[in-house]
């Protein structure tokens, strides 16, 4: 890998992925629709929007591979998911393609599987249940990846990112918390392992209260260095009590589940957390 290209550079998970991979490939090229800092040594940046596809197609080239994080980052109206996540997202792949990239890591979400039980403990190879709009594009993007890798060769790596934070900050970040290490770790597995062809991950730390079973990444040699656990006494001391009916608390994707329920269908619904 000599140029990487990471889309949505400017927000939470791309800032923290510029620092933690600078020095790891020869240039990093990073893109958001939003300002960025200025390019430091062995960096590109470049202002584009993913809906339009012939910036796209100029942003992918001499680039060997790419990490996706660009769109919207939580619910939204319908309008604006299709044109950030999912045209975005085709626009990205396609353009990958023609400019013979190799290889793209995906940012998905854990909302893509959301309406699984949180007392269940699921694998990558489960059906997605998506529990919002959001969750639907990041499935979206998942199949995408696939029809790309098995039509067109495209080497594909899809992350059900948890929650990446410093540390967790409630009683479901405890089983999807990942830190900011960890991921990069995973992200440099998805750009350089040589067996990957077409694989789906879950992006979390090594937690003992995980809801998801991450055997597919450890047989590319992730070795997550940091545990929830760690912080699971001040967290659970902090914790409100809830209902045992509320759905919330039922199921993988928290409030995502409910963001609609009472309000007007033909309103966007309200932001949430990861």
């Amino acid at each position: 890998m000599q140029r990487v290209l990471i889309t949505g550079a400017a927000g939470d998970i791309g800032s923290r992925l510029r620092a933690l991979l600078a020095g790891r490939y020869p240039v990093l090229r990073l893109s958001d629709v939003k300002p960025l800092d200025p390019a430091g040594a062995n960096e590109e940046v470049m202002t584009t929007d993913l809906g339009d596809f012939s910036a796209v197609e100029a942003l992918c080239q001499g680039v060997d591979g790419i990490v996706h994080l660009g769109g919207i980052s939580g619910e939204s109206d319908w309008a604006s998911i299709l044109d950030a996540n999912i045209v975005g997202t085709y626009n990205l792949f396609e353009a990958a393609k023609r400019q013979g990239v190799k290889r793209v890591v995906f940012a998905s979400s854990n909302h893509a599987i959301g309406f699984y039980r949180r007392d269940q403990v699921i694998g990558s190879d489960v059906t997605p249940l998506p529990d919002s709009r959001y969750g639907l594009s990041k499935a979206f993007g998942e199949s995408l990846g696939a029809l790309y890798a098995h039509k067109y060769g495209l080497e594909v790596f899809c992350m059900r990112i948890g929650n990446i934070t410093d540390q967790p900050v409630d009683k479901r970040r405890l089983s999807i918390w990942v830190s900011p290490r960890d991921l990069a770790a995973l992200v440099q597995i998805g750009l350089e392992h040589p067996a990957v062809k077409y694989e789906i991950v879950y992006g979390v730390s090594d937690n003992a209260r995980s809801f998801w079973d991450n055997g597919a990444a450890e047989r590319l040699g992730y070795r997550p260095q940091d545990r929830a656990e760690d912080f699971a006494e001040a967290v659970l001391a902090k914790e409100p009590a809830n209902a045992a009916d509320d759905v919330t608390e039922i199921y993988q994707g928290g409030t995502f589940v409910t963001a609609e329920q009472g309000g007007n269908p033909n309103q966007p619904p309200p932001k949430s957390k990861d």
